[in-house]
């Protein structure tokens, strides 16, 4: 071999490295869903057929708990935008010492075990407390939701934050106020229009969570779609493997609207659509 090959084979291999990874990786998470995918079709011996997903979809059970899951997913993605949203924009306008504290407060669901933190709600809100949310069936929905809201508290902050980072909120806020608008008219016709598409990806990472949660739901007695699968897993056979593409559909489906929405995100922010709210809230002001 000749000395001027060998650098040549290396820098090849190099390139090749990366690429085998890939495929590595690609084949590691692929082949367990193709062969769960196969399973749940083998339902009707000797055959292939969608028996088990008919049987999933027919089952009232099943349409009752992905409904509920999908309401409180829905509830979920409301009250933590009403609350990541407002709190983003005021520490990186008024409070920007307070950041590492507030990000050290929004990791901590990271670190606290969902069981540990349903423990603490049922200890701190039974039937005996001041706010005995779990002595009615709403204030226990009510407290799922709130518990959804802190599991995905860490996704919906830093996806808010980030949108934040790329649009210059001051300048904007300055130049509403100087037309009259109120900082609520502020945060909902300049702010919230220019990090649209990050409360987008918050969102749909919080949809995926609160789909495939079972921990809360479980503890606290709710007809939830993670229960649902749990209990389905432990007594039937072909039908958890089909409930499982199905749960892997759906937080596909979310994964893709993330990327379509982190690549809205990615681009430069319009400033035409704030210079239209500013002249809205001008007309207003002088109106």
């Amino acid at each position: 071999m000749s000395p001027s090959r060998g650098p040549r084979e290396a820098g090849r291999a190099s390139r090749a490295g990366p690429y085998v990874i890939v495929v590595v990786g690609i084949l590691y998470f692929v082949l367990p869903l193709v062969a769960t995918f196969e399973f749940s079709l083998s339902m009707l011996r000797g055959v292939w057929s969608f028996e088990a997903y008919r049987s999933v979809f027919s089952d009232e059970r099943f349409r009752q708990t992905f409904t509920f899951s999908i309401v409180a997913a829905l509830l979920t993605i409301v009250v933590g935008s009403l609350l990541i949203v407002p709190t983003a924009y005021w520490v990186r306008l008024r409070f920007p010492k307070l950041r590492p504290l507030v990000e050290f407060i929004t990791l901590l669901p990271l670190v606290i075990p969902p069981i540990v933190l349903v423990f603490g709600y049922l200890r701190l809100y039974n039937s005996s407390s001041f706010l005995p949310f779990t002595g009615s069936a709403n204030g226990t929905y009510v407290l799922l939701v709130f518990g959804y809201v802190v599991l995905s508290m860490p996704y919906m902050f830093r996806a808010v934050d980030t949108g934040m980072a790329a649009i210059d909120i001051r300048t904007l806020t300055e130049a509403a106020e100087s037309l009259g608008a109120n900082r609520i008219t502020i945060l909902f016709r300049v702010i919230l229009p220019n990090v649209r598409a990050a409360v987008l990806s918050g969102a749909f990472l919080s949809f995926a969570i609160v789909i495939g949660e079972f921990v809360l739901a479980s503890l606290l007695n709710q007809p939830a779609f993670g229960p649902y699968l749990a209990l389905v897993g432990t007594n039937r056979a072909y039908e958890p493997s089909a409930l499982a593409i199905i749960a892997f559909a759906v937080t596909w489906i979310c994964m893709g609207l993330l990327q379509v929405a982190g690549r809205q995100r990615r681009k430069q922010p319009n400033p035409r659509r704030s210079i239209r709210s500013l002249l809205t809230l001008s007309r207003r002001a002088r109106g």
